[in-house]
């Protein structure tokens, strides 16, 4: 069964906009466990103006699931993701300027830096996701590079997903079959949410964790982070 990751960088920008700890961001990890989630994910951005790097320590000290840390692999995340070792680390080509993640690696163009760090990061025992568009040859790039597993962005498929359902999952689900005969893990994140996310588990073979924050988040100021959390995992079991 697919596995939940409760993305947090959106509670930590809610703290960060009053300074101070509330809402205190390592007891909204624990609760997230406690309630459900099967892993947590945080994605440090260099301005830092969701979840801070000084925020990783403590978070790796009491995450108990899966902790799974994104971002670019600048040499200043590097020295971050190496000194704190999370289960799992994706690697997301984000500009410093960007405002949420908007495109995937071209594993073939950068495929001697994508090697050279996920290298780097199974010398610490790492698991290494690389986050890619959903092209076949991506994929095949990404397992080239050593790396485990390979992470859809799915803003695309949530874009257009309303108007042609099958049309936005066509090639996420070739991307998957892809990965699935290469050999390489699958996980699925952005802008996933209860309206498309049990259609896209259901075209998607393979998929082993999908990492939600912005929708399921939203979705708990109207019933709760308990209870959208078993929403969630409801909706990845196959219930309705």
């Amino acid at each position: 069964m697919t596995r939940l990751s409760v993305n947090i960088n959106k509670v930590a920008l809610l703290r960060n906009a009053r300074g101070g700890n509330l809402p205190n961001l390592v007891q909204v990890a624990r609760d997230c466990e406690i309630f459900g989630a099967e892993g947590i994910t945080v994605h440090p951005r260099p301005d830092q103006r969701h979840v801070r790097f000084d925020d990783i320590p403590a978070l790796r000290a009491v995450v108990t699931t899966e902790f799974n840390i994104e971002g670019n692999p600048t040499p200043e995340f590097l020295d971050l993701v190496l000194a704190n070792p999370p289960h799992q680390c994706t690697l997301v080509p984000d500009a410093t300027d960007q405002l949420t993640s908007d495109h995937g690696w071209d594993t073939l163009r950068h495929a001697d830096f994508l090697r050279d760090v996920t290298a780097t990061l199974h010398q610490k025992g790492i698991r290494v996701s690389l986050f890619v568009d959903p092209d076949p040859r991506m994929v095949e790039g990404a397992k080239a590079t050593g790396a485990d597993r390979v992470e859809l962005y799915t803003g695309p498929y949530t874009h257009d997903f309303s108007g042609d359902p099958a049309r936005a999952m066509a090639p996420y689900t070739e991307a998957a079959l892809a990965a699935n005969a290469l050999g390489i893990g699958l996980n699925a994140g952005h802008d996933l949410n209860m309206d498309n996310l049990r259609y896209f588990q259901e075209h998607c073979p393979g998929l082993l964790e999908v990492s939600i924050g912005h929708a399921l988040l939203a979705d708990a100021l109207y019933y709760g982070l308990a209870n959208t959390i078993r929403m969630y995992r409801r909706l990845l079991a196959g219930n309705p």
